[in-house]
């Protein structure tokens, strides 16, 4: 059997989307990446240009690639019941439900890696770890297109898609046939997104994206982004609740289950739990890259954005945390309300920022 179609078949036996693109990106896909970088919408993400050369052109690392397998697993699955108890409040990204898909796709890669392997053919495989353009490559292979939200979108299944990509040295006999734009004329993910940071042109720019700001930056996050974010603690979906197709996405992916813990997180841990405690209850899921201090400074940003009655005692606690981060983000948060007595303490604070940040806060505040 043509070890293409091998390897199709056993994704499709295990649950996966999959279609095949040629490595080799189009000149246009490459320079239209490298106009998104010039113009600094990767915002604080330098990894993304440091790994442009091997991302635009993966045979510089793999000569021997020619092709690569695109597998998507849909997480368009109904929210978990709520648990009772704790401070459940704030929003979480729907991906997130889950235990880290990295850990849940992987073994799943591993076995066609290895089938590949057996058929005679070299490849690695890659679940969104390595400097590979998986959203570029789903277009390439005709798996869907890419909307205005800036996300895979497949009639019948949506934008909730993981991706993960095979690299491998089977030549493809034939160029896929791409699939059409379904986007039309719709703007609603534009006209939703809370920050702007949709460009139209299914493109995002990473400075204004609530996702970033809440996940991937690793400081204080500015004031003037705090009203933009909202309710949302981890990640954002608004650009996709608000898109049609993911109202006839119907199915998803057997391998995922949502936990009640993860869609709805007792914001409590994030300032009583130590560091290793809070990676020992939150292992293997998507919680774990921002770690607790970012999960603390957001989960402060949503109670002040609520006006949440939580949000003195905790922002007092936190103005004690051992992360500088916790501390300053406490200061803003209290500052912001008119509290300018737990604010007097943070002038004395060990790290002179958070100090510095104190008293210009207090002086604001007149």
């Amino acid at each position: 059997m043509d070890p293409l179609v091998r390897l199709t078949q056993a994704a499709e036996e295990r649950g996966l989307l999959a279609a095949w693109a040629p490595v080799e990106l189009p000149p246009g896909v490459q320079a239209r990446y490298q106009d998104w970088l010039a113009q600094g919408h990767q915002a604080g993400m330098a990894y993304l240009a440091e790994q442009a050369p091997t991302r635009l052109m993966p045979t510089r690392r793999f000569a021997w690639a020619r092709s690569v397998l695109v597998l998507a697993a849909s997480h368009a699955y109904p929210p978990p019941p709520k648990p009772f108890g704790g401070l459940r409040v704030g929003r979480v990204a729907r991906y997130a439900w889950v235990r880290d898909y990295h850990h849940l796709l992987r073994p799943h890669l591993e076995a066609l890696e290895g089938l590949a392997q057996s058929l005679g053919l070299e490849a690695r495989g890659y679940v969104d770890t390595g400097p590979l353009s998986e959203r570029s490559y789903a277009v390439l292979g005709g798996l869907g297109w890419v909307g205005r939200n800036a996300m895979l979108i497949r009639m019948g299944a949506g934008s909730y898609l993981t991706l993960a990509v095979l690299l491998t040295s089977a030549p493809l006999p034939e160029a896929p046939t791409p699939h059409p734009h379904r986007c039309g004329r719709c703007t609603r993910c534009l006209a939703g997104c809370p920050t702007g940071a949709l460009l139209g042109d299914g493109t995002l720019d990473a400075r204004l994206c609530i996702s970033y700001w809440t996940i991937e930056h690793r400081g204080l996050v500015p004031l003037e982004r705090w009203s933009g974010m909202g309710e949302w603690l981890f990640g954002c979906d608004v650009c996709q609740e608000v898109c049609p197709w993911n109202r006839r996405a119907r199915t998803f992916w057997a391998g995922f289950t949502p936990e009640p813990e993860l869609a709805y997180p007792d914001l409590r841990d994030f300032f009583t739990l130590s560091s290793r405690a809070f990676a020992r209850k939150y292992a293997a899921t998507a919680f774990l890259r921002p770690g607790r201090t970012r999960m603390a400074r957001n989960a402060l940003i949503v109670l002040s954005n609520l006006d949440h009655p939580e949000l003195l005692p905790l922002a007092r606690q936190a103005a004690g945390d051992v992360n500088p981060v916790v501390r300053a983000t406490a200061a803003q948060a209290l500052a912001r309300h008119g509290l300018k007595a737990p604010l007097e303490p943070l002038l004395r604070d060990p790290e002179p920022q958070v100090a510095q940040l104190a008293r210009g806060l207090l002086e604001a505040l007149g």
